[in-house]
């Protein structure tokens, strides 16, 4: 039987991550999930194992805590530390208001969570493959890291910043045989809305009226059709959105 790889997933507890680590344990992955919530995480391991193939390490940290995530990853045992895919999925967006009237605590938790957060897990983590001279990133971007909208403002920039940085590494990391992608969907129905509308789910239910958004299915069948490329293949960048959106703003809305 072909070797298990390790994949470490990042806000594995909801939308993007939970699809990414219930696909990726079906098909010959082991995983090591992280996130805030411990009793999520409890139940994903249990559920994952019961298929009876992967195995499953839960590390419970907050990302946006350097100390706490490199206490995570240098406690790693020796058999988990060889990590084959880091797959940077933690991430929100926390309001939505003109910068002149934007709450200061929603932009830091952005800045800390999606640009902090990436960049403090992938510190631990990239020494451990530039060692073995192979390895994978994989950085959940969005359309707001291509284009702005209104009241989108500092969100939009933490996601700019994700897709500079992924294409950072990738230069960086070149010489280290270590692969790099960006995958920026759309919009997709998930926890996000309800996160950003600081759980109000009327508000969050709107977002998607009238047309068919992304499923978290979507994009964790897009990371295993990634990761599942020959060793001389790298898909750099993929913008994926749901066919009724044709850019950031830009939506039809059937209406019924």
């Amino acid at each position: 039987m072909k070797k298990k790889k390790i994949a470490l997933i990042t806000g594995a507890t909801s939308g993007f991550g939970l699809a990414t680590a219930h696909l990726l344990g079906k098909n010959n992955y082991d995983l090591i999930l992280t996130g805030r919530r411990n009793d999520r995480l409890i139940n994903l391991k249990n559920e994952i194992e019961s298929l009876g193939k992967p195995e499953v390490l839960i590390l419970c940290f907050d990302i946006r805590r350097r100390k706490q995530v490199r206490e995570a990853i240098a406690g790693l045992p020796t058999e988990w530390r060889n990590i084959d895919v880091l797959i940077n999925n933690a991430g929100l967006a926390s309001g939505l208001d003109n910068i002149q009237n934007g709450d200061i605590e929603d932009w830091e938790k952005m800045i800390d969570t999606n640009i902090k957060g990436l960049l403090y897990i992938s510190r631990e983590v990239l020494p451990l493959m530039v060692s073995r001279n192979r390895g994978h990133i994989i950085n959940i971007s969005s359309i707001a890291g291509r284009e702005v909208y209104e009241k989108g403002n500092v969100y939009c920039a933490s996601k700019h910043a994700v897709e500079a940085l992924t294409k950072g590494m990738r230069i960086d990391l070149v010489k280290h045989n270590i692969k790099v992608t960006s995958i920026a969907p759309g919009m997709a129905e998930t926890e996000f809305s309800i996160v950003r509308f600081h759980g109000d789910i009327q508000s969050a239910k709107k977002v998607y009226e009238g047309f068919i958004p992304l499923s978290a299915k979507d994009i964790a069948e897009t990371i295993l059709f990634v990761v599942t490329r020959p060793p001389h293949v790298c898909i750099d960048e993929i913008l994926i959105m749901p066919t009724a959106q044709a850019s950031a703003t830009i939506v039809n809305r059937l209406q019924n």
